[in-house]
């Protein structure tokens, strides 16, 4: 019963996508605030029926616990519905992490973790990991003190790319 709620907020969601934060929060408040209402009157009514230290009573007190984060969307446009680019983002890191050459010290998954930051913030601001670093590796020694490094942020890149 609740899935089928969850899977018409991603729709929701789908026909937000292109939309300004404005008309998204207009569209929620008009779609999405209803389902949430049914799903927190779904969960209340779950809550009363289940035991808490059962799995289901496990989860379902969870998702009472987290409520203020699951619907924090609804106050902003601007705010995604879930973090799943983010998550998408970091995946393969978790994932390989095990299996990196530099990663079996501290110092190597600090490394490790700097690196992927910057390639992934790179893709997020359209640009090329490949380019972008080939760029702050030239660039990087030819800096004259710390505050130039700001320059190399990948949301700056462009704008201070050399004509």
């Amino acid at each position: 019963m609740s899935c089928k709620r969850i899977r018409k907020l991603y729709g929701v969601e789908k026909q937000a996508k292109a939309l300004a934060p404005e008309a998204r929060q207009t569209l929620r408040d008009q779609k999405s605030r209803p389902l949430i209402d049914q799903l927190r009157t779904w969960l209340d009514k779950s809550l009363a029926q289940v035991l808490p230290k059962s799995a289901l009573g496990k989860a379902l007190h969870y998702l009472d616990h987290q409520w203020p984060r699951l619907t924090r969307f609804l106050d902003d446009g601007l705010i995604p519905l879930d973090n799943n680019p983010a998550e998408n983002a970091i995946r393969p890191f978790v994932v390989g992490r095990k299996n990196w050459l530099f990663s079996h010290t501290p110092s190597g998954a600090q490394a490790s973790a700097a690196i992927y930051s910057l390639i992934e913030t790179a893709k997020a601001n359209g640009l090329s990991p490949y380019e972008y670093l080939q760029y702050v590796f030239e660039t990087l020694p030819t800096l004259n003190n710390d505050d130039e490094l700001n320059t190399l942020l990948p949301w700056q890149w462009k704008e201070t790319l050399p004509l």
